[in-house]
């Protein structure tokens, strides 16, 4: 029987799980600095928590809800890591090395049902969703991995933008936040924090309401309803009106602003005139949004698409720019490694189910 990771509480449930089952309140801090701070492996490491306490502990708990099953270091030194969970599913978690500090990017979901045309990660589709200890614990075995070369870094960055749709297991991606936050424990600042959307509308109200204060990104792609539904089929269910009330629903309920994600596809969304498209859909907030083109990483499975030129990539974005539209392009990691989402788990997947043997992982 597979146990909840002990990540996944708050320091506040904590506290009020311990009296329930027999134990003082007051040891949850204690067992919060153990699990952050020291980031012990065991609960045995706990060496000043009485026995009784941590025999309850673990006895409804595990610490080690995942384990690494491939890990794949790029020269750039990005690292990727394809980590295997108590059922058997593997899930992907990326370490990136960036000038403003270390990024962890994780995943909420195994497999992913929104069905990006030109994704990987929806190659799969989705089997469940990950508790918030199995997203916290992806921080905790990149710290660790950290934590092991000794060099005393430690991850300053978080994107929710891995496999899965994070609005699609809110209260779980929600909770995650909450833990990474907390001032007593990783204390990553709320402005470093990202969550990445295909565009819920009514999930992106919910989070304007939420009040978590982490930044909003948006999976955009398309200028129009007729492109964007060819490339995410999501576009049918909730099209860019839609989208866009919800936007500015965001922008006045947080007053924060909002980056536009747009992965660049050779002669199919990276023209001039989709540029100018896109920038007349956003002329209107353009004080309180950003644009962050993304050149594409082909997919074995996609080969419909390919790579935009650099010229098309460069007439993009000037176009954007003439049109007062704040624009950045991206800067690529793990470009040597598998470096598109979910394109790891997918090769390991189709690796496991040739391999002969009966006893192989049956994977979600």
């Amino acid at each position: 029987m597979n146990q909840s990771s002990i990540y996944g509480l708050t320091l506040e449930q904590l506290r009020s799980w311990l009296p329930e089952h027999g134990q003082k309140k007051s040891r949850a801090s204690r067992i919060w600095e153990w699990l952050y701070q020291e980031r012990v492996h065991q609960f045995t490491d706990m060496t000043d928590v009485r026995q009784e306490c941590l025999d309850v502990i673990s006895e409804h708990f595990t610490m080690n809800s995942l384990s690494e099953h491939v890990k794949q270091e790029s020269a750039d030194g990005t690292v990727k890591f394809l980590l295997r969970l108590q059922d058997g599913n593997l899930i992907e978690t990326v370490l990136m090395r960036q000038k403003y500090g270390l990024t962890v990017c994780v995943t909420t979901q195994v497999g992913c049902n929104i069905g990006c045309s030109f994704c990987a990660s929806g190659l799969i589709k989705k089997s469940r969703d990950l508790s918030s200890g199995e997203i916290v614990e992806q921080i905790m075995h990149v710290q660790r991995h950290l934590d092991a070369a000794g060099q005393g870094e430690r991850v300053t960055n978080v994107v929710v933008m891995g496999i899965g749709e994070p609005f699609d297991n809110f209260e779980n991606m929600s909770n995650f936040i909450e833990v990474v936050k907390d001032r007593k424990g990783l204390a990553l600042a709320a402005k470093r924090i990202t969550v990445s959307t295909s565009g819920l509308p009514d999930k992106i109200k919910e989070f304007a309401d939420s009040n978590l204060q982490v930044n909003l990104a948006i999976s955009l792609h398309a200028p129009n309803n007729e492109l964007r539904t060819h490339i995410m089929k999501i576009n049918r269910a909730f099209p860019i009106e839609q989208l866009m009330d919800a936007v500015d629903y965001y922008l006045a309920t947080t007053n924060k602003r909002i980056m536009f994600e747009y992965i660049l596809l050779r002669d199919v969304n990276d023209q001039r005139e989709h540029a100018a498209e896109l920038a007349e859909l956003l002329s209107s907030r353009k004080s309180m949004v950003s644009v962050n083109l993304i050149p594409y990483n082909p997919v074995d499975e996609h080969s419909q698409y390919q790579r935009s030129t650099e010229e098309s990539i460069l007439g993009f974005y000037d176009t954007l720019k003439k049109n007062n539209i704040n624009a950045t392009v991206r800067m690529e990691h793990g470009t040597d490694i598998d470096a598109a989402c979910g394109q790891l788990r997918s090769k390991q997947m189709k690796n496991d189910a040739s391999e002969p043997q009966a006893g192989r992982l049956a994977l979600g």
